[in-house]
């Protein structure tokens, strides 16, 4: 059976080559398209598609407000189609704070848009959310009910550093676990977010702005301090280096040879070699298993490892691939995330409570 698919763009030219893409896959069919919000909206409720494409920027309705009319009245998985540019990157965080499930990036040359660059990782996504679409799509309809809820009594006081793999769906899962850590959590924590340049930057000052813990985009050089989360800047690899007492932030294109950049690998990798068996890894929502070759190494030093279940991913992929080489610890739904890293490490933690 055909994933049925509506295409939203103001542009005739990003209309045609999306959905071109798209259907020379012969699982995809494009149902229809639309050049506006408004008329993204009638065609949502009208021909109930399994999955849009959303344009941000767009006349008499842009993309953001399109997708809390749908979220609202008629909800679909939607995908934004978003530019490489600093305003891209915070209006796709506005839209996926709005519900949208996940975005692709345009590509941009001087002189044209060189779409059809995204053509894999948009099919693949597509298909991924499609297969997974009723679980993940109960979680981003009604996020509001999201409450956190104590996890299973998971301790490991040794810890020294929190780490955290995640890809599709992880803007919005990460913010049900972020700002639900404490003022005091007593770890730094690196998170690698598979996400290009200037939407990492959006995302962790999105987070920082709700969140009790500060959260930045990391830089070479910082020192880790706890209580603060680094994120990877997209792009680049974020690893550690010891420098006497200190551990700081190393940032690097190498390896350049992973399909990821950042990588949950390359980070869980440094993580080992510079605190040994002392890591507390989480892997989360997301297509394909990276983050599996490091866990292994953390997971043999005798670091512990909790995986996002099943039923709560938006797409099962990343932590499956965890579950099922008997790494994970823990197997634990979205909201009792946040209430495991922090009763893991701390003896004083409290259950996470907004």
């Amino acid at each position: 059976m055909s994933i049925r698919i509506l295409v939203v763009d103001d542009s005739a030219f990003m209309r045609k080559a999306i959905s071109m893409m798209l259907e020379s896959d012969p699982d995809i069919e494009v149902i229809s398209t639309a050049r506006d919000g408004m008329e993204a909206t009638e065609k949502a409720r009208d021909l109930k598609p399994d999955l849009m494409t959303m344009d941000v920027e767009m006349p008499r309705m842009d993309g953001i407000t399109a997708v809390k009319k749908i979220m609202k009245e008629n909800p679909v998985p939607i995908l934004m189609v978003s530019s490489l540019t600093v305003e891209g990157a915070r209006a796709t965080m506005d839209a996926l704070a709005a519900g949208a499930v996940d975005f692709i990036p345009k590509q941009l040359s001087y002189v044209s848009l060189d779409i059809t660059k995204i053509k894999g990782d948009l099919i693949a996504k597509i298909k991924s959310i499609a297969r997974d679409r009723s679980r993940a799509f109960s979680r981003l309809v009604s996020p509001k009910t999201f409450a956190p809820r104590k996890a299973s009594p998971l301790k490991f006081l040794s810890a020294q550093i929190a780490t955290i793999g995640i890809s599709t769906g992880g803007p919005f899962s990460l913010q049900k676990v972020i700002p639900f850590l404490p003022e005091d959590f007593p770890l730094p924590i690196a998170i690698v977010q598979h996400m290009p340049p200037h939407f990492t930057k959006s995302l962790a000052e999105r987070l920082d702005s709700i969140s009790r813990v500060e959260v930045c985009e990391a830089e070479d050089g910082m020192e880790l301090k706890k209580g603060t989360v680094y994120i990877a800047p997209g792009g680049l690899h974020l690893k550690f280096k010891r420098i006497g007492v200190k551990v700081l932030i190393n940032i690097s294109k190498d390896p350049s040879e992973t399909l990821h950049r950042p990588s949950v690998d390359v980070m869980f990798s440094s993580a080992f070699e510079t605190f040994g068996g002392r890591v507390l890894a989480a892997v989360m929502t997301g297509m394909g298993k990276d983050g599996l070759e490091g866990a292994k190494l953390i997971k043999s030093a005798g670091g512990k490892i909790i995986a996002q279940n099943e039923e709560t991913c938006v797409v099962y992929g990343m932590p499956k691939a965890i579950v099922d080489a008997e790494l994970a610890d823990a197997v634990l739904p979205l909201e009792e995330i946040a209430s495991a890293i922090s009763n893991a490490v701390s003896t004083t933690a409290a259950p996470a409570n907004s």
